[in-house]
């Protein structure tokens, strides 16, 4: 994949690639086919599921030890991703298929770099192997053993997007600015009729980390999908509007203690405007300093708020697009 099918605004550039959706029209719960069959693991090649058994004995030889170290908890893996439209509206229709994987084999995959020992791929490192000059959709399911619910906030009572930091201690992305709130499917917690309940880990995200509960008035819109390529895992972008929350109602509840406090570092509110939020992202202190798809969430989030705000598809993406030239110019001009 060229850097010309990344997600890019200005001199932001991202390896986040937009699969479906651009915000102006949100994915129906009902137009969300989910397939999941618990007794069919994921295929993983020899090589992977060596590299797997090392990071396992070297957890358990920590574990005797006393140090820190990471449970293998149960995942998912997405063996197919497609996209048909409805007979009468053409409103989108995207149908998933998942497979049982663990964290060990998801580690194990993410050693992109590492090069392949056996078979035909042997001397190759992985993604030379099995990424390179391919559809990254169509590649093996053992590769996409990570699938993230992304989501943008936005406070009813105030107007205003929330961002937030990474913190030094989480394992992907440490540091960098992302979404409001993420969180990975999770087999122990996010099977809803026995499928993965995408839906679910969005609002489960919002009540780890922002203490945001069932009892909360929350208007939750699928938006899109995407991919971050360099270390290929999906994601799910919501937009989730919290009508009877603010900025200092949200701080209030967290001085009382997070679930999850300890994977953020930083939160910052912006008004939900399509200058403010852009200037956030295009800040010249923070514009290298972004997780693959923090942009793309939240340029979706911009179309779909003032898609909403306008009452036209169309002329929701354009106000957005027509702020992003003298966006491009102050951010410039700040550096």
């Amino acid at each position: 994949m060229s850097d010309r099918d990344h997600f890019r605004i200005g001199p932001l550039r991202t390896v986040c690639h937009v699969f479906e959706g651009d915000g102006t029209r949100p994915v129906d719960e009902k137009n969300l086919k989910i397939y999941f069959d618990a007794d069919e693991p994921v295929f993983v090649p020899e090589d992977v599921r060596r590299w797997r058994q090392e990071i396992e004995d070297d957890q358990r030889t920590r574990a005797v030890q006393g140090a820190d170290r990471r449970w293998n908890h149960p995942k998912f893996a997405v063996e197919t991703v497609a996209v048909t439209r409805t007979d009468d509206r053409e409103d989108p229709i995207v149908e998933i298929r998942f497979s049982p994987t663990d964290y060990f084999t998801f580690l194990a995959s993410q050693q992109l770099d590492r090069r392949l020992e056996e078979g035909e791929g042997a001397g190759l490192t992985l993604r030379e192997h099995y990424l390179a000059g391919k559809d990254p959709v169509t590649v093996n399911g053992f590769l996409s053993s990570s699938f993230g619910a992304n989501v943008a906030v936005l406070t009813g009572k105030d107007n205003c997007m929330l961002f937030s930091r990474r913190s030094a201690t989480v394992g992907g992305n440490a540091g960098r600015w992302n979404s409001s709130v993420n969180e990975g499917l999770s087999r122990v917690h996010d099977l809803k009729d026995g499928v993965p309940d995408l839906f679910g880990a969005a609002h489960r995200a919002l009540r780890e980390e922002l203490a945001v509960h069932a009892s909360d008035e929350c208007e939750m819109e699928l938006l899109s999908f995407a991919m971050d390529t360099g270390r290929h895992q999906w994601a799910a972008f919501f937009l989730a509007v919290l009508p009877g929350l603010s900025e200092d109602e949200l701080r209030e509840r967290w001085s009382r203690g997070i679930d999850d406090k300890w994977e953020h570092s930083e939160f910052r509110f912006v008004p939900a405007e399509p200058h403010a939020v852009l200037d956030f992202l295009l800040d010249p202190q923070r514009r290298d300093e972004w997780t693959p798809c923090g942009p793309a969430l939240f340029y979706h989030a911009m179309v779909r708020m003032m898609t909403v705000r306008l009452g036209d598809a169309g002329e929701g993406r354009l106000a957005v697009e027509r702020a992003i030239e003298p966006a491009v110019r102050r951010a410039q001009e700040g550096c």
